[in-house]
């Protein structure tokens, strides 16, 4: 299995494009993990500034200052920032193939180095399927999306039967 790996350029118009500069028909992001990663967020950052700023309300025999307050904050902020990476899965379907962005980096796979796509009984996310058993999760195709993840499916089932090569 080759895999071409770029980063993912983020903002303007170049979630349509690729490095060749040509198009992607079809992107798909996750609605619930987004929503899910916020709410992360917004619980993470509350513990973290209520027990920062609270950290000295009474002396337990350590000298507390502003610096340990910071620091504990910066913990949570740091946290945060993780769970940022959660709202980035994306998939991009179009004539060169299949971009699949889970946390870190986008790895872009040509329709005839991929088999298809499923879900899997008790799994949390879709997975490319590629020859020889091999596979790669999808994190942007979630049960909890209901009927959007579904569409995607479709989608890809659609794009695939449309652009891989037919077998001889």
């Amino acid at each position: 299995m080759t895999e071409t790996r770029r980063g993912d350029a983020g903002g303007g118009n170049t979630d349509r494009r690729d490095a060749a500069g040509g198009e992607w028909e079809y992107v798909y992001r996750p609605r619930w993990m987004k929503k899910a990663a916020w709410v992360a967020i917004g619980i993470v950052l509350v513990i973290h500034v209520t027990f920062g700023l609270l950290l000295n309300i009474s002396y337990t025999g350590v000298n507390v200052d502003w610096f340990d307050k910071l620091s504990l904050i910066g913990v949570g902020v740091v946290i945060c920032g993780v769970i940022l990476f959660l709202t980035r899965a994306r998939l991009r379907l179009g004539p060169a193939g299949v971009g699949v962005l889970n946390l870190v980096s986008e790895r872009v796979f040509t329709w005839d180095e991929i088999t298809g796509m499923e879900y899997p009984e008790n799994w949390f996310c879709a997975r490319l399927l590629f020859p020889s058993d091999e596979h790669i999760p999808v994190m942007a195709i979630q049960a909890r999306d209901g009927d959007l993840a579904v569409t995607a499916m479709e989608r890809f089932r659609e794009f695939h039967q449309k652009y891989a090569p037919t077998e001889s």
